[in-house]
């Protein structure tokens, strides 16, 4: 028996997890997470959004998911549709919509339809830590197929399946992020997708999109989604977690018919009816021109960043620069592991994702690590890196103070 009762412990689950610790707040200088500019929230547009979906519609908040069945609200799918058509390509009737719980909710369906423990699955060698921790999970084979700084390399990848092909093993998907890849940035180029796609009707294996970034474009456009260029091959999720608010938790998920049905009946519960109905009232009206204000705020910090990274560390980081999104993969001189540094940067105030959680082959990763540029201010990140540096330098040695000395001095000329 416990001091504070009943002793719950002798009747838990046998995989049942450790205790979340109990939260305490955000670090000083918080670099991890997918979190977004809390000066970019449109608060005024949203807060009218609400009020005029809430006087039209509110009445429906009486039924159900709206009164309008399984898929989601009406509205938020025709804008889907919509944006989906101008912005990449794709042609889908709302009807070809399914409304999900953020992105993630979207990832654990198709790996309920497709995946078993033992499956094959082909990722990206480095990739969203929250894909493969699933697979992890579920006990499927993962595959790395490399990268480099354009994305996928199609070359590598054929190899990868002419030698699963010949040991008859058929992947159950290819999980790929092809635009503002998380977490490298890239994009990858037209040719290269229509490789991809062709490679994955040669053998057999469909490809799961993942464009959770796809609306954060420096440039204000990419090349046609996946989905775009054969809907038959792919299924493909997103996101406006990146694009408006995390925590609103909405995503998207768009599929042939004969899949999409499945999800549905995949799923036990779906998204909260008051978000549906504002960011459909909000975003109907105000997309582009939100995220062309958001863009070009979050690019501003990636300068701040870049800025500070160079001044801290001078020639002692890598990197390249993304081509949208809110994160900057930085690798470190190899020998070096930044796991190492997160407890003595914790005490610092700084956290950051290590590279090795965002890697099929952790090892491969261990100089690498992953920064949020979104959620901290200019302020935040050159103190922040400031901060991260000290401890890099009292951890490792890198940078040494006399190429940090030298960085600063061009720096300031």
């Amino acid at each position: 028996m416990s001091t504070t009762g009943f002793d719950y412990s002798k009747v838990f689950a046998s995989n049942v997890p450790q205790p979340a610790a109990r939260w305490t707040g955000f670090p000083r200088y918080n670099f991890v997470g997918g979190h977004n500019d809390p000066e970019a929230i449109p608060l005024d547009g949203l807060a009218k959004a609400a009020a005029s979906a809430l006087l039209r519609e509110g009445k429906l908040l009486a039924t159900y998911g709206l009164g309008q069945g399984a898929l989601g609200y009406t509205g938020l799918r025709e804008f889907i549709a919509r944006k989906s058509s101008s912005h990449r390509g794709i042609e889908a009737t709302p009807d070809d919509v399914l409304v999900t719980i953020g992105s993630m909710q979207g990832i654990d369906l198709v790996n309920r339809l497709l995946v078993e423990p033992g499956d094959t699955v082909i990722v990206e060698s480095l990739s969203f830590h929250g894909a493969l921790a699933k697979l992890r999970k579920i006990g499927a084979t993962i595959i790395g197929a490399p990268l480099d700084e354009h994305g996928l390399r199609i070359d590598a990848l054929e190899t990868i399946l002419r030698d699963l092909k010949g040991r008859g093993v058929r992947p159950k998907y290819i999980y790929t992020i092809p635009t503002i890849q998380n977490p490298t940035g890239s994009v990858l180029p037209l040719d290269r997708r229509h490789g991809l796609i062709a490679l994955a009707r040669e053998y057999g294996v469909p490809i799961f999109e993942d464009e959770c970034y796809a609306d954060l474009v420096w440039a204000g456009s990419a090349p046609p989604a996946l989905y775009a260029l054969d809907p038959a091959q792919v299924i493909h999720i997103g996101s406006f977690s990146k694009s408006l608010a995390p925590s609103l938790r909405l995503g998207f998920a768009i599929a042939p018919p004969d899949v999409l049905g499945r999800l549905v009946a995949l799923r036990s519960d779906g998204p909260g009816a008051l978000e549906q109905l504002v960011v459909a009232e909000y975003f109907t009206h105000h997309f582009d021109d939100h995220v062309q204000r958001l863009t070009i705020g979050l690019r501003a910090k990636l300068d701040t960043l870049v800025d500070a990274l160079a001044r801290e560390f001078g020639a002692a980081v890598e990197f390249n620069l993304p081509d949208g999104g809110i994160y900057l993969w930085v690798r470190l001189p190899e020998g070096v592991d930044v796991r190492r540094l997160i407890k003595p940067a914790a005490e610092a105030g700084v956290a950051f994702n290590p590279g090795p959680e965002w890697a099929v082959d952790p090892e491969a990763a261990a100089s690498s690590l992953r920064l949020c540029f979104a959620l901290p201010s200019h302020e935040a990140i050159r103190e922040g890196i400031a901060a991260f540096a000290r401890v890099s330098a009292e951890q490792t040695g890198i940078p040494a103070r006399s190429a940090n000395v030298a960085a600063r001095t061009v720096a300031a000329q």
